[in-house]
């Protein structure tokens, strides 16, 4: 009889291979932007245009994006970036549905676990930008928040695009989180919420900047 355990461990292998080959192709880079935001927003949408602007922006000055790689807004930031000096990066991830990987990826990995892709998002990272997007991009920015807020990682800008639609997380977490005293008052510090992509690549450029001196 086949021991029932066998899969769990070929699983530990085939995340362990994940985790080689991110590191492997990723190896050269120095630092880099990672953006997240919504595969939803289609390519005549104005969200979908400012996705474009930040990626130009950012790889423009010879920075590495990195988006999860599907469409949307990852698309735009990818396509944005594809032409410049910098990197464009798309971290995949299998999915029934939404994901499939844009066409302006300079390095596409692919990825089954979202554990080891989101390590993979924070490694390289000197900044975030997050986009508006949904359940993927909460999940990635609260990730990011808590690992500069327990010191996991190192500090580095993290900047939301978008007042009015980032406006209703940011009054919850002052008027029920803070207010329950479950975060302190310099934990609101540790994000920015801005209304323009050119905004928030002046923030992380001027952070890359003064890293570099």
């Amino acid at each position: 009889m086949l021991d029932a355990k066998m899969p769990e461990a070929w699983r530990v292998l085939r995340i362990q291979s994940e985790l080689v080959d991110g590191i492997e192709k990723l190896i050269a880079l120095t630092g880099a932007v990672t953006v997240f935001g919504s595969a939803r927003f289609s390519e005549e949408s104005s969200e979908y245009r400012q996705g474009v602007r930040l990626g130009e922006l950012l790889a423009a000055e010879g920075i590495s994006v990195i988006t999860g790689g599907g469409p949307g807004l990852m698309e735009a930031c990818n396509r944005g970036a594809h032409p410049q000096p910098g990197a464009s990066i798309g971290l995949n991830i299998e999915l029934p549905f939404e994901q499939a990987a844009n066409p302006y990826q300079d390095i596409s990995l692919h990825f089954r676990y979202f554990f080891v892709r989101k390590f993979m998002f924070v490694k390289h990272a000197v900044g975030f930008v997050g986009l508006p997007g949904g359940y993927g991009t909460l999940d990635e920015l609260f990730e990011a928040l808590t690992l500069v807020q327990t010191q996991k990682v190192h500090r580095f800008p993290i900047v939301l695009v978008g007042k009015r639609y980032w406006a209703g997380l940011h009054d919850w977490l002052v008027d029920t989180v803070l207010e329950s005293r479950c975060i302190d008052g310099s934990d609101l510090d540790l994000f920015h919420i801005v209304d323009t992509v050119d905004e928030a690549a002046e923030i992380i450029l001027d952070f890359i900047r003064e890293r570099r001196h």
